[in-house]
């Protein structure tokens, strides 16, 4: 008798072991936030053309055509990149933004001249900016900042020659953002993602 419940509960326990290991795993969807944080440049948010300084001197750097996105009319996205109706989320990079700012620093401004050479190549889709702060500061001061990110990187687009009606905005603030996340992490979430519109 004492043999078998040592045995029983034995097998109880594992079960259960295995029932909770088991079950906390779930499918995980893409985030269009996942990615690597190009190298950081130096931001200057007192620069005269609201861009952090050097825009207006013309240091754009030109990014050729597609920049290894899908071929315009092509139903395959690369890795990464999913459709939500009529959305398509990492197809192109967030650009990435300093603590408390919204200038855009010279590496985040390559990621938006690949935008334009997308919008180019893709006349019938346009583009829908979200900014999106980290957790810290209230929810008002994070919904301004996101909608700053989100129209400064819009105006960049402009000025390239992107027309205004191709750019909404969206300030999502830090709606989706880590609390009390370590430093890597807040990175991530002060940014604007740029997300195609295929309508």
């Amino acid at each position: 008798m004492h043999a078998f419940t040592r045995n029983t509960l034995f097998l109880l326990i594992s079960a259960a072991t295995i029932f909770a290991t088991g079950c906390n795993k779930k499918p995980k969807r893409p985030n269009p936030g996942d990615t690597v944080i190009g190298p950081v440049g130096t931001l200057n948010p007192n620069g005269v053309d609201g861009f952090g300084g050097g825009f207006a001197d013309g240091g754009l750097g030109g990014m050729g055509t597609n920049n290894g996105l899908t071929e315009p009319g092509s139903d395959l996205l690369p890795q990464g990149a999913y459709e939500d109706g009529d959305k398509i989320y990492g197809l192109l990079q967030p650009v990435y933004f300093a603590f408390d700012q919204y200038a855009i620093s010279g590496p985040e401004r390559a990621k938006l001249d690949a935008a334009k050479a997308y919008l180019d190549a893709n006349p019938a889709q346009r583009l829908l900016i979200e900014g999106r702060a980290d957790w810290r500061g209230t929810g008002d001061y994070n919904l301004g900042l996101g909608d700053r990110r989100a129209s400064a990187a819009k105006q960049y687009l402009v000025t390239l020659g992107v027309a205004d009606a191709k750019i909404e905005i969206l300030s999502k603030g830090d709606l989706e953002a880590v609390e009390n996340g370590a430093d890597d992490i807040m990175a991530k979430d002060r940014r604007s993602d740029l997300v195609v519109l295929k309508k």
